[in-house]
């Protein structure tokens, strides 16, 4: 079982910025991709960001490609996303996920984190 925990949303003007925080425990991440995925009321649930935690390499959804950037700490167990150049479409609730190297879906879910930006 991986436990994820995020935190770090919360209200902000266009065109300012956030950073979310996922903290996972329970096991080594090794082995696994660690994604930010989003989803807004009525709405599927939207890729946004992944990080392959052995080799950091990084995965972004167009929508978000160059204001947003994933990157993990192996001291904290922790995967980051920081937004930048927010803007109001990106309003939703964020969730840290993670699923093993190879693995079409998610295993392991967050909580989730609303994201809100004003216009």
């Amino acid at each position: 079982q991986v436990q994820l925990v995020e935190s770090g949303g919360g209200l902000v003007q266009t065109g300012g910025s956030l950073r979310l925080s996922c903290a996972a425990s329970g096991r080594t991440l090794s082995s696994y991709v660690m994604g930010w995925l989003r989803q807004a009321p009525g709405k599927e649930r939207e890729f946004v960001a992944a990080i392959r935690w052995s080799s950091g390499n990084t995965y972004y959804a167009d929508s978000v490609n160059g204001r947003f950037t994933i990157s993990r700490d192996y001291a904290k167990n922790t995967v980051y996303l920081q937004m930048n150049s927010l803007k109001p479409e990106d309003t939703d609730v964020y969730y840290c996920a993670a699923r093993t190297v190879g693995a079409a879906d998610y295993d392991y879910w967050g909580q989730g984190t609303q994201v809100t930006v004003s216009s």
